[in-house]
């Protein structure tokens, strides 16, 4: 079997691959690959054919690390951050039972020092525990 064979079976395996991940960096190795194959086809050395695929996959997974940057989508912070809950119970370390949502819940002080007052408003959660503040972040 002629090397360029060989390259090209092992492309298509990683873009094969690729389509069961769909992280993309799988397809810039195997477009490397494949073009490490057309060196074979044009005569190339496998030493050169190397080096090819070598700097093609470099900047392949390159490209799609860029690419999957600028598609990151920014995480939102929770739907809670900002609501008002009543406090129904103080607790000596800082934690109070709140009423939000027609429930109780359990929650802390976002930071020590907070004053305690009967309305607090919601600035973030750890796990199911409501963190609270005294002003709307």
């Amino acid at each position: 079997m002629s090397e360029y064979w060989i390259w090209w079976i092992l492309a298509a395996l990683l873009v094969g691959a690729e389509l069961l991940t769909g992280t993309f960096y799988l397809l810039a190795v195997g477009v490397a690959f494949a073009v490490g194959g057309f060196a074979a086809l044009a005569g190339a050395a496998l030493p050169l054919q190397l080096i090819v695929a070598g700097v093609m996959t470099v900047v392949g997974t390159m490209i799609a690390h860029r690419w999957r940057l600028k598609r990151v989508v920014p995480q939102q912070p929770p739907l809670d951050v900002g609501q008002t809950v009543r406090v129904l119970d103080w607790r000596d370390d800082g934690s109070a039972r709140v009423s939000y949502r027609g429930t109780q819940w359990d929650a802390e002080l976002a930071q020590p020092g907070v004053p305690r007052v009967e309305t607090m408003y919601i600035v973030g959660t750890r796990g199911s525990t409501l963190l609270i503040a005294d002003q709307r972040p």
